[in-house]
């Protein structure tokens, strides 16, 4: 997909003229099914007319130019994309990143990123250098072979901006991809030394059935990215497996074997509870379905922490194979595609899961794919828009005539291990019924009588060398900006023994990026895993999916204990998505969401809950003579 493609001479006779502009907005909200930004369009005036002028003066009138050319397995598009044949003859690809700047902000401690006013963004020869790889990685084939190369125009910038950007550029990959500004923009000494500072010295035009080659390619991952990703994920001791889940994962693979030769469309359900290794067998199923010849699998996550994470552990050139499903199928998800969605419970079903129908965009997935593998939790689902079951998905297997796989996981990985504690944990967070007192002996559970005593223990940990976090149900408000400092939210007051003592944290950042000038606050995504989320309150939306050392859960005054049964206060929530619930509705996502809180530590959890009574309760139950 792209807004525009015609070779920069039919370019020029109209590009800096407004009805060009409208034209290009009308495009855009057809073909990417959203209107512009009011800044992208601005963007387009004083960026467009700029470049052509410039391919003009480097004499490239009759090289073909795209605009926004669509990247489709990365959501991400390439400002504008040069083609022309190179020296031998191949089509060569030119994408360019073309930036407005004149002032920009750089840190070492973040040489990958840069500040621009308020944002901060990625350094563009890295986002070129983005744009490089997937191209020749996604697009050039044996059968249609291209040159890629990459280029920064700054078109504005002074030489003394372009030296700044230029130190952390000539840093790895980065550096094969020059960053030009306005002096390096001249034809000076002559049009060939533009063009060859431009990357298109040897550049001549092609034909329109070229371009039209490209626009109609097919864009999926080479066998060289697929062979490299397997070996990456397999030597990854991260994904490891171990037991049972080895077991599973040949399972699997025969289900996913014998689908292929049946030529039928398949699901394969993996259920398991937290622990049972779900993630780490769909992250070695990728790598084993990347070593298959002809494959064109893809592991997709509703959660874009966990995809965040996955990507971080194989690297970020396999990005096109690892994305977040949320309210669109990834491009080129095919007939011949297996597709690996882990926590498939979190799949959005707009707009409330329990009206019965199958999700539309979850089914559009598994009508495109060749096999489905879900991998599902029932009891992880948190929110009425997300969400789906084992007799769901078997009975859409049913009504479209796909063939049927459930394989159960059991064996218990996380929580040290302890069968015992996940049954405790289950039993506990069940709607009603007497609680079972803990009698286990494998796993650290203890209940703090503070949240300062919740605190000591977090922080003993840490300074040991081990991970450890705080968590809470969201019964606090969350209105901290996106960059720090962040605001001590989560504050709770209690009686101690020299009278009231108020604890306050704050909630985890809610960017994707770390703050350029806060380097040591994690960002979202990264909350669970980096130096500094100690010192933050995770919740469901960060925590889900993730797992460390030794885990603190808050319990807040949406679910409190009276008798044999909880009893749901929705009105105690700062969740949008949930306090306006009847009480019967919360109750169900509340349980599922301390159960998943309770299930976040691999060696030991300690509970506190701020209402008095169910304190007690818990104190009760896990006190060492259980009363």
């Amino acid at each position: 997909m792209h807004l525009y493609a015609a070779t920069v001479a039919e370019a020029a006779r109209g590009v800096g003229d407004e009805a060009f502009i409208a034209a290009a907005e009308r495009r855009f909200t057809k073909v990417f099914g959203v209107a512009p930004s009011a800044e992208e369009v601005h963007s387009w005036r004083r960026s467009w007319p700029a470049l052509v002028s410039i391919l003009r003066s480097a004499g490239l009138e009759d090289v073909h130019l795209l605009l926004e050319y669509s990247l489709p397995a990365t959501g991400e598009r390439v400002d504008a994309l040069l083609l022309g044949k190179d020296a031998d003859g191949r089509l060569c690809c030119v994408a360019i990143e073309l930036k407005q700047w004149t002032r920009a902000q750089l840190s070492p401690a973040r040489p990958g990123m840069v500040r621009i006013g308020e944002r901060v963004v990625q350094h563009p020869a890295r986002q070129v250098g983005g744009y490089v790889h997937y191209l020749q990685q996604w697009v050039s084939r044996d059968d249609f072979p291209l040159t890629v190369r990459g280029t920064v125009v700054l078109h504005d910038a002074s030489a003394e901006l372009v030296a700044d950007l230029r130190v952390p550029a000539a840093r790895g990959p980065a550096a094969a991809h020059p960053v030009l500004g306005r002096d390096d923009l001249t034809p000076q000494p002559s049009p060939q030394a533009l063009a060859q500072r431009l990357g298109c010295a040897e550049l001549s035009p092609t034909g329109r059935d070229d371009v039209e080659r490209l626009l109609h390619a097919e864009h999926r991952p080479s066998p060289a990215l697929l062979e490299r990703a397997g070996e990456v994920i397999a030597g990854r001791d991260a994904f490891a497996l171990i037991g049972d889940q080895d077991l599973a994962r040949q399972e699997i693979l025969h289900a996913v074997d014998a689908a292929r030769e049946r030529g039928t469309k398949s699901i394969v359900v993996v259920t398991g509870g937290p622990g049972t290794g779900k993630t780490v067998i769909a992250c070695r199923l990728l790598g084993d379905l990347c070593k298959q010849p002809g494959g064109n699998p893809r592991l997709l996550s509703p959660s874009g922490t966990l995809t965040r994470q996955l990507r971080r552990t194989v690297g970020e050139d396999f990005r096109g194979l690892i994305a977040t499903f949320l309210n669109k199928v990834p491009a080129q998800i095919a007939d011949d595609s297996v597709v690996l969605l882990d926590e498939a419970h979190r799949a959005r079903t707009y707009p409330d899961h329990q009206q019965g129908a199958f999700p539309v965009i979850l089914g559009k997935l598994v009508d495109q794919a060749a096999v489905t593998v879900l991998f599902l939790d029932e009891r992880q689902i948190v929110r009425p828009t997300e969400g789906l079951t084992l007799k769901q998905l078997e009975q859409h297997a049913q009504r479209r005539g796909f063939s049927f796989v459930h394989v159960d996981l059991v064996s218990q990985f996380r929580c040290n291990g302890s069968r015992a504690y996940q049954q405790w944990v289950d039993h506990l967070f069940q709607p009603e019924g007497p609680a079972l007192a803990w009698e286990g002996s494998d796993y650290d559970l203890a209940v703090a009588t503070d949240p300062e005593q919740l605190d000591h223990w977090v922080a003993e940990h840490i300074r040991g060398g081990r991970t450890a976090r705080v968590t809470a149900g969201f019964c606090w408000p969350w209105d901290s900006p996106l960059t720090p400092p962040l605001l001590p939210e989560v504050a709770i007051t209690w009686d101690g023994p020299e009278g009231p003592r108020t604890w306050a944290r704050p909630w985890n950042s809610r960017a994707d990026e770390p703050g350029f000038d806060h380097p040591e606050v994690p960002a979202r995504p990264f909350w669970a895993t980096d130096t500094g989320g100690q010192d933050q309150v995770g919740c469901i939306y960060t925590a889900q999916g993730m797992e460390y050392a030794y885990n603190a859960v808050i319990m807040g005054g949406d679910l409190v204990r009276r008798g044999d049964r909880w009893i749901a206060h929705p009105e105690e929530s700062h969740d949008s998505q949930l306090r306006d619930l009847p009480p019967h509705r919360y109750l169900e996502y509340a349980l599922n969401t301390y159960r998943v809180l309770a299930t976040r530590g691999s060696r030991g959890t300690r509970f506190y809950s701020t209402d008095a009574l169910t304190q007690a309760f818990l104190q009760k139950l896990t006190s060492p003579h259980n009363g």
